[in-house]
């Protein structure tokens, strides 16, 4: 049981040291030999457990969402509204990243210089967002759940440029730009008109599908006049 604990061990070192090379220089400029001399681990090692840096940021991203999801569920009443329970958790992801701001800072600006990395992280950002609002309670399935994540990570990012700048000790500006943010996204969603799906011949059961009638002298009952 050993080696597999000590495993872990390597793989959280390796994550860690990778954070306190980006908190002290830019991203863009740290290699995986670096993470490895920072780590105290063979190169070997970092190969074994990430085939690249985009990888150990999504190793990151998972550990934060891990973070979030082992809070208790039964701190979100089921009397509070959607918008107040996706506030709530996503006020737990800001506090369980607040340790690491100076490290999300470089490794926000080099995702906006370099697209690659950006593009690289995606994927699991749109994981992450997936499984906050199912935390929340709000479906992230189908069609519309991919809307909604789509919507979430474009209203995460927008918050997550006030908290890199949030100076104060209980992150009121990022509260107020969270709860600004949100109040938005539930505006527009209450603004967009429903279309109704309206239903082909071949999709009605049988028992609706009538037979051309020829025509009367009154119209039948129920039909518009």
């Amino acid at each position: 049981m050993a080696a597999p604990r000590q495993k872990s061990g390597e793989r959280e070192r390796i994550i860690d040291a990778a954070l306190a090379l980006a908190a002290e220089g830019r991203w863009s400029d740290i290699t995986l030999g670096d993470i490895a001399t920072e780590a105290g681990v063979p190169l070997r090692s970092v190969y074994d457990h990430f085939g690249s840096r985009s990888e150990i940021l999504a190793a990151f991203f998972r550990r934060i969402d891990a973070e979030v999801l082992s809070e208790d569920e039964e701190t979100l009443g089921e009397e509070e509204s959607p918008r107040d329970r996706l506030f709530d958790v996503l006020m737990r992801r800001f506090e369980a990243l607040q340790p690491h701001r100076a490290a999300v800072s470089t490794i926000y600006a080099d995702c906006l210089c370099q697209p690659t990395t950006g593009l690289a992280s995606l994927p699991q950002l749109n994981r992450s967002m997936a499984w906050m609002l199912t935390a929340a309670g709000i479906s992230a399935e189908g069609w519309s759940g991919l809307l909604r994540v789509q919507g979430l990570v474009t209203l995460w990012l927008a918050t997550l440029r006030v908290w890199l700048k949030d100076e104060s000790e209980d992150m009121s500006k990022t509260m107020a730009a969270l709860d600004r943010n949100l109040r938005r996204a539930e505006g527009v969603l209450q603004r967009m008109p429903r279309r109704r799906r309206r239903r082909r011949a071949y999709e009605m059961p049988e028992e609706e599908i009538t037979s051309p009638q020829p025509p009367t002298a009154e119209p039948p009952t129920g039909a518009p006049a």
